[in-house]
């Protein structure tokens, strides 16, 4: 499966930058990886940034793309049914899985429903920056279930 991940903002934290390229260079071997940063929008009007930011998102997002939204209302999942969805989406023959990180002040309604899936990683509300580092561990973690190799305890 190909993923693509789509998020608002640059990563400006290098510390950040160093573990994505850690989990970047961890999940090529099995899977494709596109990364794309929209920029963010002036926060001074936050639905007004939602909006905005969700418009930016979607301009990269195809009619066929399966869609899930990273959202702190979605659903919380453990990595052993992270590693199942995606299994089940491979079978239902989807090739590309797009992700999507929003902005600061989180998600434009367009983009909520556009969204296959929320995808909730924690209660806790987290940097969208910490967001991207997440998915891609358990993005990792889930292949290396999926595969039964060492990593997942």
């Amino acid at each position: 499966m190909r993923f693509r991940i789509i998020a608002v903002g640059k990563v400006r934290e290098s510390y950040i930058e160093q573990s994505l390229d850690d989990f970047r260079n961890r999940i090529t071997p099995y899977h494709s990886l596109e990364e794309i940063t929209v920029k963010a929008a002036d926060g001074s009007h936050p639905q007004k940034a939602m909006s905005s930011e969700a418009e930016r998102v979607l301009n990269h997002v195809a009619a066929p793309d399966h869609l899930w939204l990273l959202e702190r209302t979605g659903h919380q999942i453990s990595s052993e049914e992270l590693a199942g969805k995606l299994a089940d989406l491979a079978l239902r023959g989807v090739s590309r899985l797009t992700l999507v990180v929003a902005g600061t002040y989180g998600a434009g309604a367009t983009l909520r429903e556009r969204a296959q899936f929320l995808w909730s990683l924690s209660k806790l509300t987290l940097l969208h920056e910490w967001t991207r580092a997440l998915v891609l561990e358990q993005l990792y973690r889930a292949t290396k279930i999926a595969r039964n190799e060492p990593y997942h305890h």
